[in-house]
């Protein structure tokens, strides 16, 4: 029992109602997910951490033993099951048995540079040298355009395959039908009833497609198309004499799209990155492993390594730089060009974190200066000196510094902005920008419900503030005072130890809809606290037995639950966290990651 029973099913977790971050700590799981996590024991004889972990992300009893070893064979859907699938399959393995030119088109992210890598190498074991295209996202914008299409055709393509895109490119495909291009798309965005006249559309996310597979990444369903075509290469005896493509050769980029596109690690997605992991730790890829070893990954490679340091440095060339160095790297057969490629994308990250500081500096000014006037609900921040590839970070900094929707807007020398907005749980930004978009305050836009795009006239500006304001004000309130921090179960420093981290690492990959587990730490002396780095928290917390716990709280030593631990060396306090395999100077160690704090003598009891 982790704390007094209230009006909410799940419990406040050690009476915490309001923390330093002013978060009410409740446990995880609701009283039904209790009898199944006590069933999941039971039946499967697993520990008692590991079966609340499990049922706290909807694992039911009978589920449990396929949850723990994700099978691809198992949870891998019939290809064919996604609407236009097979015409797309059949379209490409005629362009591959008469030796055609094949025309890649890929979005300028993690996601489509993944999409378009795997796809790439798989022609080239079959001997054909495609051509990738990674439309620069200043100039060319967001996916296939006119332009790049005729400069596609005029290099001898005679198929265009468009992946991560493509979905809403009426204008582009138009062009491609007047040059005789054949086009086929892969993509996994939302669309509406209308769309364009191509050879096949794959997108399980299209509303005819029945299949249940709309949670993939654009990588994800790309795999799956390549399923397909290895299949019905196969029946036409294509690989007679020969050996196959390794498929799950390819499972590693699989794993990096699907982490850095945040979509939910659930069914074949967790599936995909479980064996993906398990393959970049062969380091088969040369640019994969090239890039890992720049961005110093030590240890064994997890979700966190795809999503905050080799990711990062991917994305950095469609920010700053070169959109098509990603692809480029995942996709080469040559260690040295590996080797330059990943060292020109740790330079453009350096430079991309340099911009951004300054960026966020001055948009942290320009936040703090609304909060003290009108306290906003929505922040809108925007600069004629800002570069529009970062714009979408800023706003993410912004979100979670002031706890509300943020927007963070570059605006050139015609008055044209170029912003992106994040949101907070409960507040649906995407459809605001459509309704503003309906208005006419803004030129275009688009997104979902935490994330959105979108394109404003200087002179426009303000009016946009006042309706995100208007149409926002009443969710983000109601959001804003139902502030929670989930807790999986109550620890102390002695049973954090590496045992119970190599349990809870059958229950992962841990990710975007499959949270790492949280655990509580009740009445731990503060023993250690300073800061280190850029802003970091370090500390030591300790138990009653004297068992100590290095920790760590990122970027807050001028947050609250930062200033708490600073303050409160000697005392004892509540800490709530997760749990990490610290592998610096080659010992393993495990290490706390502070997400919150609390004062045990405020309480709730």
């Amino acid at each position: 029992m982790l704390g007094q029973s209230g009006e909410d099913d799940r419990r406040l977790v050690l009476g915490v109602a309001r923390s330093a971050n002013d978060n009410a700590w409740r446990e995880r799981l609701s009283a039904a997910d209790l009898r199944t996590a006590m069933a999941i024991s039971q039946v499967h004889g697993l520990p008692d951490v590991l079966a609340r972990v499990m049922a706290a992300r909807g694992v039911l009893a009978d589920e449990a033993t396929g949850f723990l070893d994700p099978s691809l064979k198992l949870l891998m859907p019939d290809p064919s099951s996604l609407v236009d699938m097979d015409a797309a399959v059949a379209r490409v393995a005629d362009a591959v048995q008469a030796g055609r030119k094949i025309a890649i088109f890929g979005d300028y992210d993690v996601d489509g540079a993944t999409s378009s890598a795997i796809f790439a190498k798989y022609l080239q074991w079959l001997g054909l040298d495609p051509v990738i295209h990674i439309p620069d996202r200043i100039i060319e914008g967001y996916g296939p355009n006119g332009p790049a299409i005729e400069h596609l055709r005029q290099g001898g393509a005679d198929l265009l395959v468009t992946l991560d895109c493509g979905s809403t490119s009426f204008e582009a495909f138009e062009t491609a039908r007047q040059l005789d291009l054949d086009v086929v798309v892969i993509d996994h965005h939302q669309v509406g009833e209308t769309l364009p006249a191509v050879e096949a559309l794959v997108n399980p996310n299209r509303q005819d497609d029945l299949s249940g597979q709309g949670h993939l990444a654009a990588v994800g369903v790309t795999f799956l198309f390549l399923v397909g075509l290895n299949r019905e290469l196969r029946r036409r005896g294509v690989f007679q004499g020969a050996q196959q493509p390794d498929l799950m050769a390819l499972l590693d980029l699989v794993a990096l799209g699907t982490v850095c596109d945040v979509v939910p690690l659930q069914g074949l997605n967790r599936a995909y990155v479980t064996r993906g992991l398990a393959v970049m730790h062969q380091r088969r890829n040369y640019g994969l492993t090239a890039l890992a070893d720049t961005a110093r990954v030590s240890g064994k490679p997890a979700p966190y390594h795809l999503g905050f340091l080799i990711g990062p440095r991917i994305n950095a060339g469609g920010r700053i730089g070169d959109a098509a160095l990603g692809a480029r790297l995942l996709s080469t057969e040559d260690p040295h060009e590996a080797r330059a490629i990943a060292e020109r994308l740790d330079q453009l990250n350096t430079e991309r974190q340099a911009m951004e500081a300054v960026m966020l500096e001055q948009a942290d000014a320009e936040a703090e200066m609304a909060i003290q006037a009108r306290d906003p609900a929505v922040l809108l921040t925007g600069s004629d000196d800002w570069h529009p590839g970062i714009v979408g970070l800023i706003a993410s900094r912004l979100k979670e510094a002031y706890r509300r929707p943020s927007f963070a807007i570059a605006f050139d020398e015609t008055g044209k902005g170029t912003g992106s907005g994040r949101s907070i749980p409960g507040v649906d930004l995407g459809k605001a920008v459509r309704g503003a978009v309906d208005l006419g305050l803004l030129e275009k836009g688009g997104g979902h419900a935490m994330a959105a795009g979108l394109t404003v006239l200087r002179e426009k500006r303000a009016d946009l503030e006042a309706y995100f304001n208007d149409a926002l004000k009443d969710d983000v309130e109601a959001a804003s005072a139902n502030r929670e921090l989930k807790i999986d179960a109550a620890l102390t420093a002695t049973g954090a130890n590496l045992d119970l981290l190599e349990l809870l690492e059958k229950a992962g990959p841990y990710g975007a809809g499959h949270a790492e587990p949280v655990f509580a730490f009740p009445a731990h002396r503060i023993s250690f606290a300073d800061v280190v780095g850029k802003g970091h928290v370090r500390a030591s917390i300790t138990s009653g037995d004297g068992t100590a716990l290095k920790a760590i709280c990122f970027k807050a030593d001028d947050k609250p639950h930062g200033q708490m631990l600073l303050q409160g060396r000697g005392q004892s306090l509540h800490v709530a966290g997760t749990l990490s395999i610290d592998t610096w100077q080659g010992t393993p160690k495990v290490q706390l990651r502070i997400l919150d704090v609390a004062d045990p003598q405020k309480t709730r009891l």
